[in-house]
């Protein structure tokens, strides 16, 4: 370490999150585990492109008003 280093040297910081996930960590051990089967139920997964090609081929266009019978066709 350099002369200016060590007079600029800023003592080790930790805030007060990093101290908590530190902590949080330490008491579940298991916790980075759960994440990982957490992301893999909602994320991890295999797509269809096909079937998903197909959803949107047969998809049907939404009326303008969704409600019920357009009110200006009604005569």
């Amino acid at each position: 370490m350099s002369f200016l280093q060590r007079i600029f040297r800023r003592p080790d910081y930790r805030s007060e999150v990093t101290q908590f996930i530190d902590q949080l960590k330490t008491d579940k051990p298991d916790l980075e585990a759960q994440q990982r089967a957490g992301r893999a139920i909602w994320w991890d997964k295999n797509l269809d492109r096909q079937a998903i090609a197909d959803w949107k081929d047969a998809r049907v266009p939404q009326k303008a008003y969704v409600y019920g019978d357009d009110p200006r066709q009604r005569r």
